[in-house]
């Protein structure tokens, strides 16, 4: 039986990355095989590109650097879909959808923005993380990488609600980390035990 892809979303400083970890360690406690994916991956050689151009080191045309980040997630698919086949539960911080709703915000055509990325793994649930702009704001670290511009935020927070179908969980990720990291998990039990074939159909 194949493992979950869980997809975690949001913007900049709800969360995502601690309650991941998290969800990541509670799942291998209870002896299910799991795996954190975090996108970009920084470590290969276009995340490395990146990491620089997010770290307002290096320019690129937000074209170019839209395909790099598709490109990074492209390159882990087959290691991920053997990773599912063989009953690993996989949690992704961060995914196309991300990819999509930044550069759209940037002012890139939106449907432009998905098409490099037709045909990736489609997730079993995606959960984002809503936050306001304001709490975000009072979250250490904002503001330090390239996209953590209010002005920015709040045009990708638009971007996500134009994305958003019925499939996908809002998390209140105002409440407390506990109470965040239950909701996660409830809506992870709640998903189908026998989950059947792994599609490769994101936005066929």
């Amino acid at each position: 039986m194949r493992g979950h892809l869980i997809v975690i979303e949001g913007c900049d400083r709800s969360g995502k990355s601690t309650q991941c970890e998290r969800l990541v360690t509670t799942l291998q406690q209870q002896g299910r095989k799991t795996q954190l994916f975090k996108f970009p991956d920084r470590t290969t050689q276009t995340g490395k590109m990146i990491d620089s151009y997010l770290k307002q080191s290096t320019h690129m045309d937000d074209h170019a650097i839209h395909l790099l980040f598709s490109a990074n997630r492209w390159e882990a698919m087959s290691h991920m879909t053997s990773l599912l086949e063989q009953g690993t539960t996989i949690i992704v911080d961060r995914y196309a959808f991300s990819g999509v709703c930044f550069s759209a915000a940037k002012g890139l055509d939106f449907e432009w923005c998905r098409q490099p990325d037709v045909g990736l793994l489609t997730p079993d649930v995606v959960m984002f993380m809503d936050l306001s702009m304001d709490e975000a704001e009072k979250r250490g670290g904002f503001g330090e990488e390239r996209y953590e511009k209010r002005e920015l935020q709040l045009k990708v927070r638009q971007e996500f609600q134009k994305m958003m179908d019925s499939s996908w969980k809002i998390i209140d990720a105002s409440k407390s980390k506990d109470q965040v990291y239950n909701d996660m998990m409830a809506v992870i039990k709640s998903l189908d035990s026998n989950p059947g074939p792994l599609k490769q159909d994101l936005w066929k």
